[in-house]
């Protein structure tokens, strides 16, 4: 499984949505379900599928599905693979 599609696993997960959402176009509050709540699960998703910890500016900074592979290309994770 690739980095995206293990991205987009936790983002459906987290957001409780199917994977065949266009999770990769998602962003905070346009997206129905990406509440407050919503976003702390995703979070906590996200953080179990890469064996991460994402500091507070990155949970704050957090915005959209484009944010989340920047993010995981901080902690070393090839977006791209």
């Amino acid at each position: 499984m690739t980095t995206r599609e293990k991205l987009i696993q936790a983002f459906a997960t987290g957001l409780g949505v199917p994977e065949s959402s266009e999770v990769p176009m998602f962003e905070y509050r346009k997206v129905l379900q990406w509440d407050s709540m919503a976003h702390m699960q995703l979070v906590a998703e996200i953080e179990a599928a890469f064996d991460i910890m994402l500091d507070t500016e990155e949970v704050l900074g957090l915005s959209s599905f484009s944010v989340a592979l920047e993010i995981l290309s901080k902690h070393g994770i090839n977006a791209t693979a």
